[in-house]
């Protein structure tokens, strides 16, 4: 289970104590059912949070998935804020999928940028532009690349344990979307895509693209 997930399990639990004394000691009915209540929460915060063993078997000049999920679109862009013209390859999350995100690719840690904004369902296009969201621009051997999460209609926290200057690998956990959320990948525009619309990925295992040697 991912770390982030341990305070809502704990509060949970603690919170469980009250009706659980009543259910077992005094037998009532009103306090069953709210002990039950409680106890499918426990049960889909231990599923949300969950933290499955990935392994990584992507070549040196390949990129893989940062996150689980659906692609949602493969288009070429101007990203203004770092990468400039790029690929970018959109990934929805929903609310089954599990949420921790991890590196694409090996590099040094060069941009962060925290927006504030709304809670659009992600996967609309007006996310991408306007929803809470923390990119991450990587300096690598192959170029520039960054990779954003933002949040969803359901979304209202992203995790970022990231710091500028710090070398990163690809497969390596970084953070987490909590609920149905929003992936971004910018590749360099001469990136050689693997995916399409409608794929399903697994985070860091899925190779999403090849870059090119520069």
């Amino acid at each position: 289970m991912s770390k982030e997930g341990l305070g809502t399990l704990i509060g949970l639990f603690v919170f469980a104590i009250v009706p659980g004394y009543f259910v077992f000691f005094q037998n009532s009915l009103a306090m069953t059912v709210l002990f039950g209540i409680v106890c499918a929460l426990i049960l889909l915060v231990v599923y949300f949070f969950r933290d499955p063993v990935r392994h990584v078997d992507a070549r040196h000049d390949e990129i893989v998935s940062p996150a689980d999920g659906r692609v949602i679109d493969v288009i070429k862009m101007h990203e203004s804020e770092y990468v400039g013209h790029c690929v970018r390859i959109s990934i929805f999350l929903s609310l089954f999928d599990v949420h921790i995100n991890y590196v694409p690719f090996d590099g040094t840690v060069d941009y962060i940028k925290y927006s504030r904004g709304k809670y659009y369902r992600a996967h609309k296009e007006d996310a991408s532009k306007y929803n809470v969201s923390i990119i991450v621009g990587l300096e690598t051997a192959f170029g520039k690349i960054a990779f954003k999460q933002i949040t969803g209609l359901l979304a209202r926290r992203i995790v970022c344990r990231l710091k500028l200057g710090k070398a990163v690998y690809k497969g390596q956990k970084y953070g987490i979307i909590k609920f149905g959320s929003r992936m971004e990948v910018f590749l360099p525009e001469d990136a050689q895509v693997l995916v399409h619309k409608g794929d399903r990925l697994r985070a860091a295992e899925s190779v999403i693209a090849k870059v090119n040697e520069k």
